[in-house]
């Protein structure tokens, strides 16, 4: 998986790609653990794990980009949705994503690596006038000075992730074989999880979804 970081001042990436994914059945290991911490999350946070939920929400101060509000990385509105007993159950491995982003406090990406033929894969801060469909009623989110993941095609870097909503076009579905993982972490702390902590509990789960190709810091 050939990846460029070009925010690593701000953000240091860990990027795994899968293929051979089983998006259909069910996942015993996971459910038992994800159990565990929706308990454990309908509790408030220590004060270690606030101050880390912070550090990832301010890496993404960066230019004009403010990560309040609807702006702020979707690890956050995870936790809410944890603590009013309405966390979100789309399928196995999108499970996994939002489970390792609830536990760790992290935001993540997933895409279907195979609904666009990327060359590369390419993180920075969107330019003006970038944006991109998230949903299906057509919503789109603006990019400027926002950490984003882009497919690169040839010289064309066409954006289809970030740490607050992936776009609508690289969703995984049943049909999902092939697919990314990005999770985005605070270049600047020092304390733990450890994002080679993190990467370990992901890449160990995903390899029960299917067969882990390539694991990378960046």
């Amino acid at each position: 998986m050939n990846v460029e970081n070009r925010i690593d001042s701000h953000v240091q990436l860990g990027c795994i790609s899968i293929a051979s994914l089983d998006m259909i059945s069910p996942f015993p290991l996971m459910e038992e653990r994800l159990e565990e911490l929706l308990h454990e999350r309908a509790g408030d946070l220590t004060e270690f794990e606030d101050e880390f939920r912070l550090a990832c929400r301010d890496m993404l101060r960066i230019g004009s980009y403010k990560p309040t509000g609807r702006s702020r990385p979707a690890s956050e509105y995870l936790l809410r949705s944890a603590t009013n007993s309405s966390f979100p159950r789309i399928n196995p491995v999108v499970d996994l994503i939002n489970y390792i982003s609830l536990k760790y406090l992290v935001p993540l990406s997933l895409w279907d690596m195979e609904k666009v033929k990327a060359d590369s894969w390419l993180f920075r801060t969107g330019h003006n006038e970038e944006s991109y469909v998230f949903n299906a009623t057509g919503q789109a989110i603006a990019l400027q000075d926002l950490v984003t993941g882009y497919a690169v095609i040839q010289s064309d870097e066409q954006p289809i992730v970030n740490p607050v909503k992936d776009s609508l076009q690289t969703k995984t579905d049943e049909n999902t074989r092939k697919a990314g993982i990005a999770i985005y972490y605070p270049s600047h702390w020092a304390g733990e999880p450890s994002l080679e902590y993190i990467l370990e509990e992901l890449t160990e789960l995903a390899g029960f979804r299917g067969q882990v190709i390539s694991v990378t810091t960046h």
